[in-house]
């Protein structure tokens, strides 16, 4: 018998039907992943789940019993907690990790009227004990990492009870180092026979993860994928289209080739693989993590280097030994972690936004050697005014802004000079959707270079490029030209 299974489920709001005969089943122990575009469905079958709406018809049932809990608090009292993408609810600044953890049990009203803090310390560590993480109880929960902050929010669900959690996104604001830490503690939960529900697209998460994948589109689970997940096939369903019509405006690619690889291998052991990128062209690379996309990126930048093959920029053979020559030649790249990679550290001469989109041109702006700051914050100005950066002006220190209008600032530096070649890895990694629509369109406006960009979302590859690349062992296994209504091509280039 399924821990949960949910039969039939039907939602509508007005004349929108939400969901249409949902049915899906989990076990104990077992990580499903629910993937599905923006307006699939997945909310209103979380908040079902979760006690904020009802079902308009069909049933379900919880370890054998029916289920509809009237509000959240109902479903966390059954076993079933949801733990959302945003951890704003979960704790604030000048709360600690122990006082997070506690919340709910400041307002229980069986709880008693004083608690000492040694007290609520005892309590916090046995609850992140129980949950396995090993957090400081002591520090401001303000401070934590995003990865941090994610745990808390599971070992609490945990205090609870849960017995089925559901994940709403949880890694969308997370780094890939950070991603890794929360896949172990997630898999740590499974072996403990504890069910997730995990809702995400991103490739990267799914591979590492799930156990079954199951697509949502209209409203119904349309299909259902075993691993190893053919990624190809689940991408395609869940936009209900094949990649070849995915973009309307999407480029012919019948321009000039701005880059060429021939026969190259990112490994030794790997396949080698042709890849062509033409001017105006934006050009998606997606794949599982540790598929290769981030290693192809440092290949073309110089900070990283070929096993074998070829490479031409403009026409021109290109193997640069180092950044600086890669961005000297007219190539510029916006990487993974933009704290580590292109933004300098708090307190430091360099971290305004003027200063930030300045610091890889100062060779070419001032080859003298004497700093002309007017002309920074011209840059700036023209930057914040184009991207739709929210600042309060071009010596404003990129730390005070969001990851969103940080981002745009990262790709504010590489316009600010004309380049070939355009090399973004992860750029909406902690990105509102607001500001991913804005770095969209900025990255499309270019008729005069190539972009080549690596994501493990390939909703956000789809919803960008004109083409979308498939990664996987280090090797480019096909490449889908979105602008054509043609069958696939199986040549990269």
């Amino acid at each position: 018998m399924p821990l949960l299974d949910a039969q039939s489920l039907s939602r509508s709001f007005g004349s929108t039907r939400a969901l249409v005969d949902l049915s899906l089943a989990i076990e104990a122990g077992e990580i499903v992943a629910l993937m599905g575009a923006n307006g699939a469905g997945k909310s209103t079958f979380v908040k079902i789940l979760s006690g904020v709406l009802a079902a308009d018809s069909g049933r379900v049932t919880f370890k054998g019993r029916p289920f509809a809990p009237a509000d959240p608090a109902a479903a966390t009292a059954a076993g079933v907690v949801t733990v959302h993408q945003s951890t704003d609810l979960v704790g604030i600044p000048g709360l600690t990790v122990a006082d997070a953890l506690m919340l709910n049990r400041f307002v229980d009203p069986r709880q008693p009227f004083f608690v000492s803090r040694r007290h609520v310390r005892r309590e916090a560590e046995a609850i992140l004990r129980e949950a396995g993480f090993d957090l400081p109880v002591h520090r401001d929960f303000a401070d934590l990492a995003a990865a941090d902050r994610q745990l808390v929010a599971i070992a609490r669900a945990l205090a609870n009870k849960a017995e089925l959690l559901i994940l709403d996104e949880p890694t969308a604001s997370l780094s890939a180092s950070e991603s890794q830490r929360l896949y172990a503690a997630l898999l740590d939960l499974k072996r403990r026979g504890i069910a997730i529900l995990y809702i995400s697209h991103r490739t990267a998460d799914l591979a590492a993860l799930a156990d079954r994948v199951a697509v949502l589109r209209g409203g119904r689970v349309v299909q259902t994928f075993a691993q190893p997940v053919d990624f190809d096939a689940a991408i395609e369903t869940m936009i209900g289209r094949p990649l070849s019509s995915a973009r309307p405006d999407a480029r012919a690619g019948e321009g000039e080739a701005i880059f060429e690889m021939q026969d190259a291998r990112l490994l030794a052991a790997s396949a080698p693989f042709d890849l062509t990128l033409r001017r105006g062209e934006v050009v998606a690379v997606t794949g599982v993590l540790g598929a290769g996309k981030s290693r192809l990126l440092s290949a073309i930048f110089g900070s990283g280097r070929l096993a074998a093959g070829r490479m031409r920029l403009a026409g021109q053979p290109y193997a640069p030994a180092t950044p600086r020559a890669a961005i000297e030649a007219g190539v510029s790249m916006a990487g993974e972690d933009r704290h580590r990679s292109s933004l300098m550290p708090a307190g430091w001469p360099g971290e305004s936004i003027a200063a930030t989109i300045a610091l890889p041109h100062l060779k070419r702006w001032y080859p003298s050697g004497f700093l002309a700051t007017g002309r920074e914050r011209a840059r700036a100005e023209t930057a914040i005014d184009r991207l739709g950066i929210r600042a309060g002006g071009p010596l404003a220190s990129v730390w005070t802004l969001s990851g969103g209008n940080q981002q745009k600032v990262v790709l504010a530096r590489w316009e600010a000079e004309p380049g070939k070649l355009l090399l973004l890895d992860e750029p909406f990694q902690g990105v509102d959707v607001g500001a991913r629509h804005d770095i969209i369109t900025a990255i499309r406006s270019h008729a005069d270079r190539a972009t080549l960009i690596a994501t493990s979302d390939p909703e956000e590859a789809i919803e960008v490029a004109d083409r979308v690349l498939v990664m996987d062992h280090h090797s480019l296994r096909a490449a889908r030209p979105i602008a054509r209504a043609h069958a696939l091509e199986e040549n990269p280039s």
